[in-house]
Protein backbone atom coordinates (compact mmCIF):
# COMPACT_ATOMS: atom_id res chain seq x y z
CA UNK A 1 0.00 0.00 0.00
CA UNK A 2 1.23 3.74 -0.92
CA UNK A 3 0.84 6.32 1.82
CA UNK A 4 0.29 8.65 -0.82
CA UNK A 5 -1.78 6.84 -2.98
CA UNK A 6 0.47 6.36 -5.71
CA UNK A 7 -0.67 3.92 -8.97
CA UNK A 8 -3.64 3.49 -9.75
CA UNK A 9 -5.77 7.03 -8.74
CA UNK A 10 -2.38 9.36 -10.20
CA UNK A 11 -5.28 11.22 -11.73
CA UNK A 12 -6.14 12.79 -8.81
CA UNK A 13 -3.15 15.47 -9.08
CA UNK A 14 -3.61 17.75 -11.64
CA UNK A 15 -1.38 21.22 -12.85
CA UNK A 16 -2.30 24.30 -12.08
CA UNK A 17 -1.09 27.73 -13.74
CA UNK A 18 0.76 30.42 -11.19
CA UNK A 19 -0.08 33.74 -11.21
CA UNK A 20 2.26 35.49 -14.28
CA UNK A 21 5.51 36.72 -13.72
CA UNK A 22 5.31 40.13 -12.96
CA UNK A 23 2.03 40.46 -12.29
CA UNK A 24 0.16 42.14 -9.71
CA UNK A 25 -1.07 38.70 -8.54
CA UNK A 26 2.78 37.44 -8.21
CA UNK A 27 3.22 40.66 -6.13
CA UNK A 28 0.35 39.14 -3.81
CA UNK A 29 1.79 35.60 -4.12
CA UNK A 30 5.00 36.63 -2.34
CA UNK A 31 3.22 38.51 0.16
CA UNK A 32 1.31 35.60 1.49
CA UNK A 33 4.93 33.61 1.07
CA UNK A 34 6.02 36.22 3.40
CA UNK A 35 3.07 35.77 6.13
CA UNK A 36 2.93 32.51 5.62
CA UNK A 37 6.48 32.39 6.54
CA UNK A 38 5.59 33.88 10.14
CA UNK A 39 3.73 31.19 11.34
CA UNK A 40 0.61 33.15 11.69
CA UNK A 41 -2.20 32.28 9.67
CA UNK A 42 -4.77 34.98 10.54
CA UNK A 43 -2.26 37.58 9.55
CA UNK A 44 -1.58 35.49 6.17
CA UNK A 45 -5.52 35.43 5.09
CA UNK A 46 -6.00 39.13 6.04
CA UNK A 47 -6.20 41.11 2.30
CA UNK A 48 -3.09 43.72 2.19
CA UNK A 49 -3.66 47.37 3.11
CA UNK A 50 -4.47 49.02 -0.52
CA UNK A 51 -4.96 45.98 -2.50
CA UNK A 52 -7.94 45.28 -4.47
CA UNK A 53 -10.31 42.53 -2.64
CA UNK A 54 -11.21 40.55 -6.11
CA UNK A 55 -7.09 40.32 -6.89
CA UNK A 56 -6.90 39.12 -3.42
CA UNK A 57 -9.44 36.34 -3.64
CA UNK A 58 -8.11 35.55 -7.00
CA UNK A 59 -4.62 35.13 -6.24
CA UNK A 60 -5.49 32.74 -3.22
CA UNK A 61 -7.72 30.91 -5.81
CA UNK A 62 -5.02 30.44 -8.31
CA UNK A 63 -1.64 29.99 -6.49
CA UNK A 64 -0.22 26.96 -6.88
CA UNK A 65 2.80 24.50 -6.68
CA UNK A 66 2.46 22.65 -10.01
CA UNK A 67 1.22 19.67 -9.09
CA UNK A 68 1.26 16.89 -12.68
CA UNK A 69 -1.52 14.69 -12.61
CA UNK A 70 0.41 11.69 -13.42
CA UNK A 71 4.03 10.64 -12.99
CA UNK A 72 4.85 13.20 -9.46
CA UNK A 73 6.31 11.69 -6.26
CA UNK A 74 3.14 12.80 -4.11
CA UNK A 75 5.31 11.86 -1.20
CA UNK A 76 8.03 15.10 -2.16
CA UNK A 77 5.17 17.65 -3.09
CA UNK A 78 2.86 16.86 0.32
CA UNK A 79 5.50 17.39 2.30
CA UNK A 80 6.67 20.80 0.34
CA UNK A 81 3.19 21.78 0.11
CA UNK A 82 2.13 21.44 3.74
CA UNK A 83 5.43 23.17 5.11
CA UNK A 84 3.84 26.48 5.41
CA UNK A 85 6.45 28.25 6.52
CA UNK A 86 8.58 27.78 3.26
CA UNK A 87 5.68 27.03 0.48
CA UNK A 88 2.41 29.47 -0.47
CA UNK A 89 -0.69 27.59 0.19
CA UNK A 90 -2.88 27.25 -2.68
CA UNK A 91 -6.51 26.34 -1.20
CA UNK A 92 -7.44 24.09 -3.84
CA UNK A 93 -4.15 21.94 -4.13
CA UNK A 94 -4.41 21.58 -0.71
CA UNK A 95 -7.51 19.83 -0.76
CA UNK A 96 -6.58 17.78 -3.65
CA UNK A 97 -3.45 16.78 -2.19
CA UNK A 98 -5.13 15.33 0.73
CA UNK A 99 -7.99 13.74 -1.05
CA UNK A 100 -5.03 12.20 -2.66
CA UNK A 101 -3.84 10.33 0.39
CA UNK A 102 -7.27 8.70 0.64
CA UNK A 103 -7.94 7.41 -3.07
CA UNK A 104 -7.27 3.79 -2.50
CA UNK A 105 -9.72 3.74 0.40
CA UNK A 106 -12.33 6.51 -0.80
CA UNK A 107 -14.00 4.25 -3.16
CA UNK A 108 -17.51 3.87 -4.88
CA UNK A 109 -17.77 0.47 -2.62
CA UNK A 110 -16.79 2.22 0.22
CA UNK A 111 -18.21 5.47 -0.46
CA UNK A 112 -20.91 5.37 -2.75
CA UNK A 113 -22.79 8.18 -1.90
CA UNK A 114 -20.86 11.75 -1.13
CA UNK A 115 -21.48 12.55 2.44
CA UNK A 116 -20.75 13.64 5.99
CA UNK A 117 -21.61 11.51 8.65
CA UNK A 118 -25.42 10.33 8.14
CA UNK A 119 -27.48 13.74 8.45
CA UNK A 120 -25.26 15.20 5.15
CA UNK A 121 -25.97 14.16 1.43
CA UNK A 122 -24.11 16.40 -1.37
CA UNK A 123 -25.39 15.78 -4.88
CA UNK A 124 -23.45 17.05 -8.02
CA UNK A 125 -24.58 19.43 -10.53
CA UNK A 126 -22.74 21.83 -12.45
CA UNK A 127 -25.20 23.88 -13.65
CA UNK A 128 -23.90 23.03 -17.59
CA UNK A 129 -23.48 19.03 -18.89
CA UNK A 130 -25.36 17.90 -15.31
CA UNK A 131 -28.15 20.59 -14.73
CA UNK A 132 -30.73 18.39 -12.03
CA UNK A 133 -28.71 17.27 -9.28
CA UNK A 134 -27.46 13.94 -9.13
CA UNK A 135 -26.70 11.33 -6.75
CA UNK A 136 -22.93 9.98 -7.52
CA UNK A 137 -20.02 8.15 -5.17
CA UNK A 138 -17.25 10.52 -3.19
CA UNK A 139 -14.81 9.56 -5.49
CA UNK A 140 -17.13 10.70 -8.53
CA UNK A 141 -18.21 13.53 -6.92
CA UNK A 142 -14.53 14.86 -6.05
CA UNK A 143 -13.37 14.16 -9.57
CA UNK A 144 -16.46 16.03 -10.88
CA UNK A 145 -15.34 18.92 -8.47
CA UNK A 146 -11.87 19.31 -9.28
CA UNK A 147 -12.50 19.14 -13.51
CA UNK A 148 -15.38 21.92 -12.85
CA UNK A 149 -12.38 24.08 -10.53
CA UNK A 150 -10.13 23.66 -13.27
CA UNK A 151 -12.54 24.77 -15.56
CA UNK A 152 -13.28 28.19 -13.74
CA UNK A 153 -9.67 28.78 -13.10
CA UNK A 154 -8.82 27.84 -16.79
CA UNK A 155 -11.68 30.73 -17.73
CA UNK A 156 -9.72 34.37 -18.17
CA UNK A 157 -13.02 35.67 -18.04
CA UNK A 158 -13.70 34.72 -15.01
CA UNK A 159 -10.41 34.62 -13.43
CA UNK A 160 -8.24 37.14 -15.51
CA UNK A 161 -4.49 36.52 -15.76
CA UNK A 162 -3.87 40.17 -17.63
CA UNK A 163 -3.02 43.20 -14.88
CA UNK A 164 -5.80 45.00 -14.60
CA UNK A 165 -8.22 43.27 -16.37
CA UNK A 166 -11.78 43.75 -14.84
CA UNK A 167 -13.32 40.81 -13.36
CA UNK A 168 -16.80 39.75 -13.79
CA UNK A 169 -19.52 41.28 -11.65
CA UNK A 170 -20.69 37.08 -10.21
CA UNK A 171 -16.71 37.27 -9.43
CA UNK A 172 -17.46 36.68 -5.55
CA UNK A 173 -20.26 34.16 -6.52
CA UNK A 174 -18.23 32.14 -8.18
CA UNK A 175 -15.32 31.78 -5.70
CA UNK A 176 -18.06 31.57 -2.44
CA UNK A 177 -19.29 28.28 -4.88
CA UNK A 178 -15.88 27.05 -5.24
CA UNK A 179 -14.83 27.20 -1.44
CA UNK A 180 -18.64 25.43 -0.70
CA UNK A 181 -17.82 22.87 -2.55
CA UNK A 182 -13.83 22.43 -1.12
CA UNK A 183 -15.58 22.13 1.93
CA UNK A 184 -17.57 19.38 1.55
CA UNK A 185 -14.54 17.34 0.33
CA UNK A 186 -12.89 18.31 3.85
CA UNK A 187 -16.41 17.12 5.83
CA UNK A 188 -16.33 14.02 3.75
CA UNK A 189 -12.64 13.52 4.66
CA UNK A 190 -13.46 13.76 8.72
CA UNK A 191 -16.06 12.01 8.80
CA UNK A 192 -15.79 9.14 6.68
CA UNK A 193 -11.80 8.74 6.81
CA UNK A 194 -10.37 10.65 9.56
CA UNK A 195 -9.04 7.01 11.26
CA UNK A 196 -7.50 6.60 8.15
CA UNK A 197 -5.75 10.19 8.62
CA UNK A 198 -4.66 9.35 11.98
CA UNK A 199 -2.99 5.77 10.77
CA UNK A 200 -1.11 7.75 7.93
CA UNK A 201 0.14 10.25 10.77
CA UNK A 202 -0.99 13.11 9.30
CA UNK A 203 -4.02 13.88 11.12
CA UNK A 204 -1.43 17.66 11.94
CA UNK A 205 -1.32 18.56 8.17
CA UNK A 206 -5.26 18.26 7.65
CA UNK A 207 -6.12 20.28 10.73
CA UNK A 208 -3.41 22.71 10.06
CA UNK A 209 -4.64 22.84 6.22
CA UNK A 210 -8.28 22.97 7.35
CA UNK A 211 -7.82 25.94 10.09
CA UNK A 212 -6.27 28.01 7.27
CA UNK A 213 -9.18 27.08 4.79
CA UNK A 214 -11.60 27.94 7.63
CA UNK A 215 -9.62 31.73 8.34
CA UNK A 216 -10.24 32.74 5.15
CA UNK A 217 -13.72 31.71 4.77
CA UNK A 218 -14.44 33.46 7.81
CA UNK A 219 -12.01 36.47 6.99
CA UNK A 220 -14.15 37.17 3.55
CA UNK A 221 -17.37 35.40 4.28
CA UNK A 222 -17.24 32.86 1.43
CA UNK A 223 -19.19 29.87 3.35
CA UNK A 224 -22.91 30.35 4.72
CA UNK A 225 -23.07 28.87 8.38
CA UNK A 226 -25.64 26.58 7.75
CA UNK A 227 -23.01 24.82 5.21
CA UNK A 228 -20.46 24.39 8.03
CA UNK A 229 -22.79 22.73 10.56
CA UNK A 230 -21.19 19.57 9.37
CA UNK A 231 -17.74 20.55 11.09
CA UNK A 232 -19.42 22.80 12.93
CA UNK A 233 -17.83 21.65 16.29
CA UNK A 234 -14.34 20.91 15.08
CA UNK A 235 -14.65 24.33 13.70
CA UNK A 236 -15.09 26.09 16.69
CA UNK A 237 -12.31 23.75 18.55
CA UNK A 238 -9.78 24.69 16.04
CA UNK A 239 -10.87 28.09 15.24
CA UNK A 240 -11.90 30.08 18.64
CA UNK A 241 -13.45 33.15 18.65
Amino acid sequence: MSLFGLGRNQRTFRPKKSAPSGSKGAQLRQHIDATLGSGNLREAVRLPPGEDFNEWLAVNSTLSLSLSRTHICACLWLCLFLDFPSSAVDFFNQVNLLYGTLTEFCTPENCPTMSAGPKYEYRWADGVTIKKPIEVSAPKYVEYLMDWIETQLDDESLFPQRLGAPFPTNFRDVVKTIFKRLFRVYAHIYHSHFQKIVSLKEEAHLNTCFKHFILFTYEFSLIDKKELAPLQELIESIVPY
